[in-house]
């Protein structure tokens, strides 16, 4: 399995971006998608996950109303729709895969390499 994660980048504060993740070794719609970030000395943590069809998604409180993930299953792709960005979102974003709809990194057996997106104020 293959994630590949892109989109990253600098922005101002107040900023939009869009990632993407490509999949590719699993069937793509029978699995959960997530992204989660990693700032510098800090933990990873939960940004948002969404289920196999896509009619179910979850937030992390520090991104809700302005993050927006979402996933087109004919593209084996997963987007995160980032606005409103904040220096506090700057971090590498990573993309993973798993059986559980969860925040819980523990149910995601595949990650991607992740992609840094730096916000500057």
């Amino acid at each position: 399995v293959q994630l590949q994660a892109s989109g990253g980048g600098l922005v101002q504060a107040g900023g939009s971006l869009r990632l993407s993740c490509a999949a590719s070794g699993r069937t793509f719609f029978s699995y959960v998608m997530g992204w989660f970030r990693r700032a510098p000395g800090t933990e990873r943590e939960f940004v948002a996950t969404i289920s196999r069809s896509g009619g179910y998604t979850d937030y992390a409180d520090s991104v809700k109303g302005r993050f927006t993930i979402s996933r087109d299953n004919a593209k084996n792709t997963v987007y995160l729709q980032m606005n409103s960005l904040k220096p506090e979102d700057t971090a590498v974003y990573y993309c993973a895969t798993g059986g559980l709809y969860t925040q819980n990194p523990t149910g995601y057996d595949y990650w991607g390499q992740g992609t840094q997106v730096t916000v500057s104020s």
